[in-house]
């Protein structure tokens, strides 16, 4: 179940990147589950992760690989990618696992391990089977093309029920930039980051400095504006490439057009979160929190997420029921200091169901049913307190969830 099409655009190519995916048999056999991308020497590359202290053998190998900056500019790098284990709770081995496999990539291609980048996802504590991830490198190599961002969609999924991608193209001193991205996640959504991958490239030149600056920046206001049931994962990674092989001059920030390359570049990243919500473990809604007129950024946040983290709207949205009051007693538990209810307004999409701290003498049962009837339902709260505005968004609660979650592992 998900909430609207779901459409994938036309992934273009992108000279520089090539994608490869491969079944290596990992969880289920016949599964696409094994997925490589290659970015041809002369690239940059950056990556945001997880905050959770317990995360994944992968990840950590791949911040030290990023943090080496050996393979930076000089030869290719290749990302490895895996689904139905996320190698994290696995002690030793698990780093040793994870150490091989981007030994497996480093030999087939004749480079340095330092120079893969592996990523994991699927079941917590269970040892990696690295004999068939070894045995998979070579069909996934076999396969890298430039035209396969389809396939890669689809090869990292998990509980997803559909392939998620955006791609948008853009002019930058006369000539056309391609941003494309992929991204995974369906459950234990939460920010810092969420149980996601997402692998955007682009054939733009962008020094090290600023592809670490934008993929820092927009992850914070997309990827991490996103929960589903408040629970962080172990495995969460958002990589940015950039192949430089477009002939266009180098991207910087002084420059007239980086402004509109960066609001394209944002869309990618916003588009491919937002994905992940409306593919959510058992989802029926696709939800925006906004919060307007707070006092600041943290304000406005803690009370997005108590909104968004609420079991009892989360379950009121898959019953379509205009239960408002939740919505209230949850702004009233929020993380928010002397607050003046008689300033507080709350909308459910256009319709003001609280004024001055209570109901609304214009709002009908009516007007609340015909919102929570729709697909998409935007809970706007004005707080009346200062300029800032922040958006989360979020999923209702369903029995599938329930049921995916309760038989993830049988």
């Amino acid at each position: 179940m998900a909430v609207g099409a779901g459409n994938l655009p036309l992934f273009p190519s992108i000279e520089g990147i090539r994608l490869g995916v491969a079944e290596s048999g990992i969880k289920t056999l016949g599964r696409k589950d094994l997925v490589l991308i290659e970015m041809a020497e002369g690239g940059s590359c950056a990556g945001v992760f997880t905050k959770n202290a317990f995360c994944a053998a992968p990840v950590t190998l791949c911040k030290r690989h990023l943090e080496s900056g050996v393979f930076a500019n000089t030869s290719p790098t290749y990302l490895l990618i895996n689904t139905g284990n996320a190698n994290a709770g696995t002690g030793k081995q698990g780093m040793a696992d994870a150490q091989d496999s981007c030994c497996f990539v480093a030999s087939h291609f004749d480079v340095k391990p330092t120079q893969v980048l592996p990523f994991s996802t699927g079941v917590i504590g269970e040892k990696l089977p690295i004999d068939k991830i070894q045995a998979g490198i070579p069909f996934a190599a076999e396969a890298l093309s430039s035209d396969n961002w389809l396939a890669a969609a689809q090869g990292i999924l998990t509980t997803d029920t559909r392939p998620k991608g955006a791609s948008v193209q853009v002019e930058y001193a006369g000539h056309t930039l391609t941003i494309n991205g992929i991204s995974k996640g369906a459950g234990m959504i939460m920010p810092n980051m969420a149980t996601m991958l997402g692998f955007i490239g682009t054939d733009a030149k962008l020094s090290q400095a600023l592809v670490h600056d934008l993929v820092k920046e927009l992850a914070e206001i997309s990827f991490n504006r996103i929960t589903v049931d408040g629970d962080t994962s172990t495995n969460d990674s958002c990589m940015l490439l950039a192949s430089g092989r477009s002939s266009a001059p180098e991207i910087t920030k002084d420059h007239q057009d980086f402004p509109a390359f960066k609001a394209a570049l944002k869309g990618v990243f916003i588009e491919l979160a937002q994905a992940i919500i409306k593919d959510a473990e058992g989802a029926t809604k696709f939800v925006p929190v906004v919060v307007e007129q707070a006092k600041n950024i943290e304000e406005a946040l803690g009370l997005a997420y108590t909104i968004a983290h609420s079991p009892l709207i989360k379950t009121a949205l898959f019953a379509c029921d205009p239960n408002w009051g939740r919505i209230l007693a949850a702004l009233g538990r929020a993380p928010i200091e002397s607050l003046d209810l008689s300033l507080v307004e709350i909308y459910l999409g256009d319709v003001r169901i609280v004024h001055a701290g209570e109901r609304c003498p214009n709002y009908t049962e009516e007007q609340g049913q015909a919102v929570m009837d729709c697909d998409e339902i935007i809970i706007r709260l004005c707080l009346g307190r200062g300029d800032v505005s922040e958006t989360v968004w979020t999923s209702d609660l369903s029995h599938d969830y329930v049921t995916i979650n309760a038989e993830y592992r049988t």
